[in-house]
């Protein structure tokens, strides 16, 4: 189970783009993800006529390390670190370590 899932909005706690929120849009593999408009970069491409890729400069968003962001909780409006608890029925479920609310129930 993973702490930080598609669709959690997070904050950048490290990097050139900390303090930026936003919503985590994919994980890349275990240890990164990509967050909506953090971390972008230019990226220059070459066109290719058999995809139908115009060239030039285009601008993206580059996925970033998972320890380099946290979850954003509404409560306290701050980066919050996340811990696992499993309820009475069994089910294991997130929660927040600042105040103990229980995320997607």
């Amino acid at each position: 189970m993973e702490k930080i899932r598609k669709g959690d909005d997070v904050v950048v706690i490290a990097g050139k783009d900390k303090g930026k929120r936003g919503s985590v849009l994919r994980r890349s593999d275990a240890e990164h993800v990509l967050v909506d408009g953090v971390n972008r970069v230019k990226k220059h491409v070459k066109p290719n006529p058999v995809k139908g890729v115009v060239g030039g400069i285009i601008e993206k968003e580059m996925p970033l390390h998972i320890s380099n962001v946290s979850l954003y909780n509404p409560a306290t409006r701050k980066a919050d670190r996340v811990g696992f608890k499993t309820l009475e029925d069994g089910t294991k479920v997130r929660f927040f370590k600042s105040n103990g609310e229980v995320l997607g129930v």
